[in-house]
Parts: C-alpha cells; structure tokens; sequence
C-alpha cells in the first residue's frame, strides 16, 4: 500500500560489495527454465550522470554475437542504447560460478579500464525492465598519501539475487565480489576470467500480518484525519478570500501579459484592482459557504457576512486611518470625498450583491464532502511531539523556502510601488509567481506528510498556515527594505509603506494559505483512498 502514496524511488546503495535495486513487480509472467531477457545499457562516471557511453565501448569480453533492442523514443531520448548482456539468467534456474567469458586485456584495454575505473564507472543493466547498477571496479588507497601509490582493481565477478512471486520476477540485487578482481595497476596485458552466480529466492509474507505491520504513523489515525477543524466557519471564509484574491491574481497577470499596464498607462493597475476585485467576489462568496455548508455548517448566513468582511474589513480600517493621515499632510495621497463614494457604491451596488449571490449559489450547491475514510465517534489523543513540530516552527520552514525562490524578485517590485522606477517584466514575474505557488504547494504537502506520519490528525488549519507563513516573510523582508535598501522617513511614509504592505501580506497570506491547504487536501484524499477504512 505504501507504493500509492508517493513516486517510486529508486535507491541506490553503493559499497565495495556493489548495489542492490528493489523494484516494483513486473507484468511479465515466466515458466521454469524460460529465458528473461537481461539488457546491458551503458556506462559512465558516477558522478557525471549525463556522460554515459554504450557499455561495449568498454572493452568488456562477449560470449557471442550483440543483439541491438529496439528501442522508443523516449528511450533514445534518456540515453538508453540496450544490448544483449553476456550473462544467462533463466527464470528459477540458478547458476553457480558460471563462466560468461574470457578475455586476454591488451596493455590499451588495460589502461583504458584503468581510467574508468579512476572515474568511478558504473555499469546498468535492466533485468525483465528492472534495473540495475553496479561499479566495474574499485580503488584501493588505504594507508597510501601518494596517488601514485593507489591500486586499481576491475571487478570480474558478479552475483544476482533474483526475488520471484510464483510466475514473475519483484525483485533483484547485484552484488559484486571484492575478492574477486584483476590487477589494473601496472601497464601489462593480463588474463581476465568473467563470472556470475544466480540465485533465484521465492518471495513470501504473510499479507494480514503486512497490514498489521502498515497500521502504523498516518495509517493509524485514518478515523481521524478527516475530522472538520474547529472554527469552520471562519476557515471557510479564509478559504473563500483567498481563492478570490488567487482568481485575481491571475486576471491581473493575464493583464498585464497582454501589455494593459503598459508604463504610460497611468492607474491602470489600481482601477483593475478595484474592479476585479468587484467582479470576482462572487467567487469567495460561493466558495466559503459551499465549503462550509460541505463541513456541516448551519449559520451559513454569518458565515457569508465573515467572508465579506474578512480581507475588506482590515484593508477599510487602514485606508480610513492612512487617509486621514494624509489629509492631515495635505497631501495627495488623500482621495477626494467623490472618489470614496464611488469605491462605497462599487462595494454596495457590485461586491455585496455578488457575494451574496454566489454564497446562495454554494449553499444551493448541495456538494458533500469527499472523504475516502470513515470519520470515528471521538478523537485519538495527539502524542505529545517535539517543539519543532509545533505550529510555529513548522510555518517558519513552511514560508522561508517559498520566500527564497522570489526574494530576488522583491527589490524591483518594491523599488516600483514604492520608488520612482517603472517595472515592466511582467512575463517574469509571472513565471516567478508560479514558482512561488509550486514550492508552496510542495513544501505544504511535505509538512502535512510528516504531520500525520507523527499521528497529529490536526493538519487542517496547519496546512493553511504553513501555505501562508510566507506573506509573514514578505512583512518580514519589508522592515529589510525600509531601513537598509531605501531613504524613505517620516511618519506619513512610514504609516503608508507598513500600512499598505501590512494589507498585502495579509491577502498573500490568505491566498498562499488556500493553495497549501487545497494541495494539502488533495494529497490527504489521495493517500487514504489507497488504504483500507473501515
């Protein structure tokens, strides 16, 4: 069941003895004694992944004629270049110090193993299409300061474990034999003798006692993890704001591309600000109370009024005290009497009646929560955790990786609103937006992982604070800003730049917070459908 929650990885362990390769099972079935194709693909330096080269350019003995594979597109396109390997693994028929074949290495093919294996060449190799990797030889330097002192070694023995379930193959491991090598080290032809074993194991478990053995971490509390938050109602409402502020983010964006904010184009951005704004509450009016309507709430009505007033009701308490400032300055940043009547009958004849509309729209919606698990009458105790798991630290790790991938990007935005500069790379910063959402996304949905893999069932309002500790950042990086990168001051600037930011950070906030938990939501439903609730 664990094979359903994430992408397979591949592990490569990498000692003198060689690798071992654990694999899903494949969908070919064998009979005994019947042939499974074993492929050589190539070889290259372990640390260079990108320089391989065919693996008979090596000059490897062969016991017979090379066979090509056909191979895809995609396959030529990764560097795949297979060829018929010289060593004879039929299913369930296991070898004993078989001989593959013999080869007498030239002084050239000496050196030229030599090289390789200074370079730490690997070999691959797929079994049945699953793969396998393995050093061709070894440097022995122990107790040697000199390079020059160091012995090379090329491995000339290898054996295969092959884990087989009745007619298919789930499993091989490749070992290679230290003892088993030829002396690379002086330039001298030599004899090299190449050999392989092959074991063939039968797979078995007991599939009831696997689930008993799986009933562990996030599998243990899949009673509870679908459990509503507390506060429904207001996590709805963050739910609904954040979704619009996220629907206007990306008509500003589409916008912007298509060359409206052009830089003579004055107010532009601020009316399209207002205007979509309008325009779009309907989304967050529908969104909040179908959500909340979804996690049994009943008062869907103060749940709309919360909704409106959630990202308004702050941004409206600091505009009317930096407004009041300014007039005080006489300044013009203050908006004439004429022009805040319009912004009031844009809330009052446009915003309100469209939230309400689209609340009316959610509750009609009659949508059910999706949850895969059934939820239990009373909830599991939360074992006591570290510190760092706690709510705090998390949202610090959360938001810091987010921050990084734009905080190149900051000074330009924040020398163009707030300087004299004019910004005009619109395309990059939206490829740099969606960056923001993808890490946001993922880091979210690694934290809600480790949340539940340590049995905390409450990941719900987590998810969303962690998805919007990076407008916390953002706030963070705007003290930076004001004191070391520019020479603003005095107290009517002052007010407008933290003010202004303060509401900024707080929509990032509320959008980030609704991307992280919808991902965290989506990955939650995904890796308890792949369990058994009862």
């Amino acid at each position: 069941m664990e094979k359903s929650i994430a992408l397979l990885v591949v592990v490569v362990l990498v000692s003198c003895y060689g690798i071992q390769v654990r694999s899903d099972s494949s969908d070919q079935r064998y009979k005994e004694g019947e042939h499974v194709p074993l492929y050589a693909n190539k070889v290259g330096p372990f640390h260079n992944p990108s320089e391989t080269y065919r693996y008979f350019d090596l000059p490897f003995c062969s016991p017979g004629r090379v066979k090509e594979k056909r191979e895809a597109l995609g396959e030529v396109l990764n560097g795949d270049r297979l060829v018929s390997a010289p060593y004879l693994l039929d299913f369930k028929k296991e070898v004993d110090s078989e001989v593959a074949c013999r080869k007498k290495l030239t002084k050239e093919e000496v050196i030229q193993f030599r090289d390789a294996v200074k370079k730490d060449y690997y070999f691959q190799m797929y079994y049945d299409d699953l793969p396998i990797w393995g050093f061709i030889g070894k440097v022995e330097k122990e107790g040697k300061s000199d390079p020059s002192e160091y012995k090379y070694f090329l491995y000339k023995h290898i054996q295969f474990d092959i884990l087989y379930n009745k007619d298919r193959v789930i499993e091989i491991s490749a070992r290679m034999d230290p003892h088993s090598v030829v002396d690379l080290t002086e330039d001298k032809e030599v004899d090299a003798e190449f050999m392989y074993t092959n074991d063939f194991m039968k797979y078995e478990q007991d599939e009831e006692a696997a689930d008993d053995q799986e009933e562990t971490g996030w599998k243990y509390i899949h009673g509870d993890v679908f459990r509503f938050p507390k506060y429904k109602s207001l996590f709805s409402a963050a739910l609904g704001s954040g979704t619009q502020l996220f629907t206007l983010t990306i008509f500003i964006f589409m916008l912007a591309l298509v060359g409206v904010f052009y830089p003579y184009n004055r107010g532009a951005l601020f009316t399209a600000l207002v205007v979509i704004y309008a325009l779009t509450s309907g989304i967050a009016g529908y969104t909040a109370t179908s959500f909340y309507c979804q996690l049994e709430g009943t008062n869907w009505v103060r749940n709309l009024l919360l909704t409106g007033c959630l990202f308004c009701g702050p941004l409206f308490l600091t505009f009317c005290f930096l407004n009041t400032v300014a007039i005080a300055y006489s300044a013009t940043a203050a908006l004439p009497f004429g022009t805040i009547v319009v912004i009031v009958l844009i809330w009052t004849l446009v915003t309100s009646p469209l939230l309400v509309l689209g609340g009316i729209g959610g509750k009609n919606s009659k949508a059910e929560f999706q949850a895969p698990c059934r939820t239990t009458k009373y909830p599991r105790e939360i074992p006591l955790l570290p510190w760092y798991r706690s709510t705090i630290p998390q949202m610090a790790m959360a938001g810091f990786l987010p921050f990084s991938a734009i905080y190149i990007e900051l000074y330009y935005i924040f020398a163009s609103v707030w300087g004299h500069r004019i910004y005009t790379i619109y395309s990059i910063l939206f490829i740099v937006f969606i960056i923001l959402l993808i890490v946001t996304a993922f880091i979210t949905v690694a934290l809600t992982y480790f949340q539940l893999a340590a049995e905390d069932h409450e990941w719900w309002w987590r998810s969303f604070l962690c998805g919007g500790s990076t407008g916390l950042f953002i706030y963070g990086y705007c003290l930076y800003y004001y004191y070391a990168r520019s020479d603003m001051s005095g107290f009517m600037q002052t007010s407008f730049f933290f003010g202004y930011m303060a509401c900024i950070c707080y929509g990032f906030f509320l959008m980030l917070g609704t991307v992280g938990f919808r991902a965290s939501l989506f990955f939650v439903r995904h890796i308890y459908k792949s369990i058994k609730c009862e």
